[in-house]
């Protein structure tokens, strides 16, 4: 199994010439730098931090050997980008390879009081069940209608978690200061986090810190790729 891991990972392969052509060296603005991003910081241009991508790349295949091992061991993976611009990549990239995931608001207590939340979630496929079995015909017009809303609304919050009967075992998460209660939630709960970490954030936060860009969708888009890639391979 060693082996066979071992071979997944290294069939992930990552480009320096195309994180650059990615985006994924520029950060944050010089004033808005985390002290402890410093390392991977290699210069400045035009008062932007520019990231090492040596040590980006690095780090990245530290994140994706750590992914593919969680794969083949059969954990489960929560994908977390609730940022507009990449919550659809978010989405599609988790629907691929058939994991949970969060790209609208994250709900306060997901992780810490994920009982309740469970049961939300549940609420929500018997109102679907209920509703493909034609239980609702019994009911008015507007009271149908009335069903209907609740449903897309309940949609909207639990359909990337739907079948997550249990906490997740790692979370990806793809802007750690946007979704910041996230973090802190998986922090006490003890899951384990893989993130993109940009100029602005503190690394120390996080297991398996991927420094780069987490606002330029093409930046985003290449580690989610490379994700899909070792994740796919790792089934």
């Amino acid at each position: 199994m060693v082996e066979e891991n071992k071979k997944i990972i290294e069939e992930t392969k990552i480009s320096i010439d195309e994180m650059t052509a990615s985006g994924m060296h520029f950060g944050h603005r010089v004033s808005r730098l985390h002290p402890r991003m410093k390392p991977y910081i290699s210069g400045i241009k035009n008062n932007v931090n520019i990231f090492d991508l040596e040590k980006t790349a690095k780090d990245l295949q530290k994140a994706l050997n750590f992914i593919s091992r969680s794969t083949v061991d059969g954990k489960v993976i929560l994908f977390v980008g609730t940022k507009i611009q990449i919550k659809n990549l978010v989405k599609q990239v988790a629907q691929d390879c058939a994991l949970p995931f969060v790209v609208e608001r994250w709900l306060g207590g997901t992780f810490t009081n994920f009982e309740t939340i469970n049961k939300r979630v549940e609420y929500f496929k018997d109102l679907e069940k209920k509703k493909a079995f034609g239980e609702f015909e019994k009911y008015t017009k507007k009271e149908r209608m009335g069903k209907d809303k609740e449903i897309e609304s309940l949609k909207v919050k639990f359909d990337g978690i739907r079948n997550m009967s249990k906490l997740p075992d790692v979370v990806v998460i793809f802007d750690i200061y946007k979704d910041d209660t996230c973090l802190r939630e998986a922090k006490r709960k003890g899951i384990k986090i893989v993130a993109i970490c940009d100029t602005n954030t503190d690394p120390s936060q996080v297991d398996y810190p991927i420094p780069a860009n987490d606002d330029a969708i093409s930046s985003v888009k290449y580690v989610l790729e490379k994700i899909k890639e070792t994740i796919l391979n790792s089934k």
